[in-house]
């Protein structure tokens, strides 16, 4: 069972959601899924997002079309299937520790 579903809505965050992904994939504790949520997002974070969690099952991407931060962290609830839920934009970071 999943401890900790992690919620990250993005749009447009080329400049910052790969730092943010990092701090996710960085935490000292693992037992956690990163439920991704794309909101029609038109520059290049997609491929960014895409590329870094292409190897890393715990990481998981869903696509909504522009309907806000609250939809997509709203979808990222349905999709979770954590014991406890956390949210991270896509401009923030962690401590290694925060998940502990």
């Amino acid at each position: 069972m999943i401890i900790v579903s992690i919620i990250v809505p993005f749009y447009n965050s080329s400049r910052t959601i790969k730092a943010t992904l990092k701090s996710i994939f960085n935490q000292s504790f693992k037992d956690y899924e990163c439920i991704i949520i794309n909101d029609d997002s038109n520059d290049n974070s997609l491929e960014i997002v895409e590329s870094f969690i292409a190897n890393d099952s715990r990481f998981k991407i869903y696509y909504q079309k522009k309907k806000g931060v609250v939809s997509a962290r709203n979808l990222g609830i349905k999709k979770s299937t954590g014991r406890f839920i956390t949210f991270l934009d896509a401009d923030d970071l962690w401590h290694k520790d925060f998940l502990k």
